[in-house]
């Protein structure tokens, strides 16, 4: 079933199974945490052949004499043991070694899971370089640009994690640069901003649309208005007011002379679909957004020249990688069904295919709007899950 290489001898790194996942490999996966855990979050994807059994059945088995006897008969070896913390998995994985099971564990567990962000190079050119940063346990997708040269050179994050704040500023050291800017393409629902925490570690401006002010905002950062600028290096970004998914999201376009432009489409476009319209006005508004997400489509980003490359703020799965990063030129997009619909059928379907609601969404907006606070424990617990940003 699996072409992943285990080691019996040493546990299986996160960092190596997000990789193999995201190469389009597949993996059998034992979860033996309590059910309601696996349910809300788990290793999944469409290479995950994901299983519960708690760790209590493994441990009555093999009181028993027989550790394999909760095993599902059909779990394909090998199989990765997973557990919250990678103790309980470990003591599985021992013990289905034992009697002979070709099983591995995870390494720290979903803790450790949570934590994996892969850092991929979308462009490297000489005028500008582009990292992609992948978080494989929720699919958020954030971007670090670098421009200029000597002194002069300088940086901006689109979408950062509060979560990952760190690995942005070493980063942008890493590369010589000065952080200038720090964007959010929209008030996020998913995840805790990171552009709050990067103003106060590195001095960078924390820049957001202008029309989050309608929305609440209860901070005071830059605000950027439909068609405005952002000089870094020697390279612009603009904004491009793409509401649909949210009022006030918008677009950043990077503008190149020496190449093609990419656009930062936050949840306004993804590679394989675009971004659900009820997170922000609930059932009640969704119709009207998702009539305004058509409008963007077909009068803001479709339009833009073929080869613009469409960098997402989340994708879906770990395989739909294109080689190493998750991104695609926008030619590659124009026969996604969505995008093939009339006006109302457009509005009918985005309307209704829609998946649950991202965790704690409504609390992470109010903190990401500065309406609430919370600890940094409290954030990364808050947003742990899948995103559910996209529609169906």
């Amino acid at each position: 079933m699996t072409d992943l290489d285990l080691d019996p001898d040493a546990e299986l790194a996160p960092e190596t199974l997000a990789r193999h996942l995201r190469a389009g490999g597949q993996v059998s996966v034992l979860d033996v945490r309590d059910r309601p855990e696996f349910d809300a979050w788990h290793v999944d994807g469409g290479g995950v052949d994901a299983r519960h059994v708690p760790h209590v059945q493994f441990i009555a088995a093999g009181a028993r004499g027989d550790a394999t006897d909760p095993l599902p008969a059909d779990l394909a070896e090998p199989i990765v043991a997973v557990c919250g913390r990678g103790e309980a998995s470990a003591d599985t994985a021992d013990a289905l070694r034992e009697a002979g099971v070709d099983a591995v564990n995870l390494a720290g567990g979903m803790d450790e899971w949570a934590v994996v962000y892969l850092a991929e190079p979308l462009v490297d050119a000489d005028d500008v370089t582009v990292t992609q940063f992948q978080r494989p346990s929720s699919g958020c997708l954030a971007y670090l640009i670098v421009a200029g040269e000597g002194d002069d050179r300088e940086a901006c994050v689109i979408d950062p994690l509060r979560a990952f704040t760190g690995r942005y500023a070493a980063a942008t050291e890493e590369a010589g640069a000065t952080l200038r800017y720090a964007l959010d393409t929209h008030v996020h629902a998913d995840h805790v901003s990171g552009i709050r925490s990067l103003r106060d570690a590195t001095d960078a401006a924390a820049v957001v649309p202008s029309g989050a002010t309608d929305r609440g905002l209860a901070f005071d950062p830059t605000l950027l208005a439909d068609g405005e600028t952002l000089q870094i290096g020697d390279v612009t970004v603009e904004a491009i007011h793409a509401p649909g998914h949210t009022s006030e999201l918008c677009c950043y376009r990077l503008r190149r002379e020496r190449g093609p432009d990419v656009v930062f489409t936050g949840d306004a476009l993804f590679l394989g679909s675009v971004g659900r319209p009820d997170l922000e006005e609930g059932d009640d508004g969704a119709r009207s957004l998702a009539g305004r997400a058509y409008d963007t489509l077909h009068e803001r980003l479709l339009p833009l020249p073929d080869d613009t490359l469409v960098a997402p703020g989340h994708f879906a799965d770990l395989a739909d990688a294109r080689g190493d990063t998750y991104a695609a030129p926008l030619r590659a997009l124009w026969d996604l069904d969505v995008l093939s619909l009339d006006r109302e059928s457009f509005v009918d379907r985005v309307s209704a295919s829609l998946p649950p609601r991202p965790a704690n969404y409504e609390r992470i907006v109010a903190v990401n709007l500065g309406q609430e606070s919370l600890t940094d424990e409290e954030a990364f617990e808050a947003e742990l899950g899948p995103n559910n940003c996209a529609v169906e």
